[in-house]
């Protein structure tokens, strides 16, 4: 049975490219396709940023891709889908990564950057408070997430306290299998699933059970918190695999 085959449990597209840099570069062609065609409809565009090795490429793409030029990015807004709460100047913070790959090579106001307030004991309310001002449809355009070895996705780890959230957007998160260092803020599923396009990159052979549990499992968010992710009905939800993360292959 072909990978796809196996993964067919899972709500929404599937996209498979055989190396993270074809992933990265698919994914990018269809992300600067969607925020262009939403600064045309609302003449700006919100777009949440997750961190972690996977998407470093796709933001270093973003970066120097000529199709999304300086007045793009003067109408874009990037906020983060989570955050580890460490010092400001951690290495470990995921805006860390986040700037050093895009964030710092594009000519984006300051003001339209919007790191997680994670040193603030009312961080997530702050940032709440700020994403709800921002967003005049009450959505975000598109965000991508990702997906580790145990099914989490943003910082909603499994059976930690912020799954069962429904009301607040953000969330500072804790438990047993929260990773270190923890808490995190992080986005939660209510405004995540009615963010218009959500893309789900994916790489690497150490994703794959995960993968299969989930396609498996697709009510299950407690176990696989990506299944979790269940897009808005006027909302789009790509999976973008490579092939070591679709068949296990090394």
């Amino acid at each position: 049975m072909s990978g796809q085959d196996d993964l067919r449990g899972l709500r929404g597209r599937l996209v498979i490219e055989a190396s993270p840099e074809l992933v990265a570069q698919r994914l990018a062609h269809d992300l600067i396709r969607t925020l262009h065609q939403r600064i045309g409809e609302a003449g700006s565009v919100h777009l949440a940023l997750s961190g972690g090795a996977s998407p470093q490429k796709l933001y270093e793409l973003l970066a120097t891709d000529a199709r999304y030029a300086a007045g793009n990015w003067a109408q874009t807004h990037l906020w983060l889908v989570d955050e580890r709460c460490v010092p400001k100047d951690d290495p470990r913070l995921n805006f860390a990564m986040i700037r050093a790959a895009l964030v710092d090579k594009v000519p984006i106001p300051a003001v339209q950057v919007h790191p997680m307030p994670v040193g603030l004991p009312d961080g997530d309310r702050r940032y709440q408070d700020d994403l709800r001002g921002a967003l005049a449809s009450g959505r975000l355009d598109a965000a991508v997430l990702g997906m580790g070895p145990d099914g989490h996705t943003a910082s909603l780890f499994p059976y930690s306290p912020a799954l069962d959230e429904r009301q607040a957007w953000v969330r500072f998160n804790d438990g047993e299998r929260v990773l270190q260092p923890r808490p995190r803020l992080t986005l939660t599923y209510p405004v995540l699933c009615a963010a218009r396009f959500l893309a789900v990159l994916v790489t690497g052979a150490s994703k794959h059970a995960a993968l299969l549990a989930a396609a498996q499992a697709p009510d299950d968010l407690h176990t696989r918190p990506i299944v979790g992710i269940r897009p808005a009905e006027d909302s789009k939800l790509v999976w973008y695999l490579d092939r070591a993360a679709a068949d296990g292959s090394i």
